[in-house]
């Protein structure tokens, strides 16, 4: 199969972290066409699990894009230049649940919505949690809850519209095969 080119990309909007641009794209066949493109710095997700790999911490917080409060991992932007991706997911544990993992288990690195963002999401597993001292930055992060989910009500929560948020649903149930022996981390 011949090869899309990108041939052109003007930036039409920065927003802080995120930018908009405009690319013109020649495809295979010779044809020229126009694409938006979102451009975001990516992000991790963590799914912590309790010392008796039963249960999940998550967290309830509103989200203004969609206009409603979701029930999610502890996720976050990897936005600071030069920091793993793993260094990102323990941030945001000490951040948003006062938890440090002693072990971090990539799980997957996935696109989150590959026909209008370039954002790219590193998935792991938290496990060997300690609890420390945090203090949440920002409204949104104050105002949020933390609740402690059984993984065994996972399934069911997805299916009942309770968990939405798309790359914490891809990390529950990829932890829950991980701990469960039936999902292999490659390189290990």
């Amino acid at each position: 199969m011949s090869e899309f080119r990108v041939v052109a990309s003007t930036d039409i909007a920065d927003a802080g972290f995120l930018r908009l641009s405009r690319d013109e794209v020649l495809g295979p066949t010779g044809e020229s066409f126009t694409r938006h493109v979102v451009h975001h710095p990516g992000a991790v997700v963590v799914v912590p699990v309790d010392a008796g790999g039963e249960n999940t911490l998550m967290v309830r917080q509103y989200r203004v894009a969609v206009r409603r409060t979701l029930l999610e991992s502890p996720a976050g932007k990897t936005d600071v230049d030069g920091e793993p991706p793993d260094v990102t997911a323990q941030r945001e544990l000490e951040e948003e649940i006062g938890r440090r993992a002693g072990r971090l288990v990539p799980l997957a690195t996935c696109f989150n919505s590959p026909g209008f963002t370039d954002e790219l999401t590193h998935i792991y597993a938290g496990l060997d949690l300690t609890e420390i001292p945090h203090a949440r930055v920002g409204p949104e992060e104050a105002a949020m809850t933390i609740e402690q989910i059984p993984l065994r009500d996972v399934d069911r929560l997805v299916a009942a519209g309770e968990i939405m948020h798309a790359t914490s649903i891809i990390g529950l149930l990829l932890t829950r095969r991980y701990l469960e022996g039936e999902y292999r981390v490659i390189g290990s």
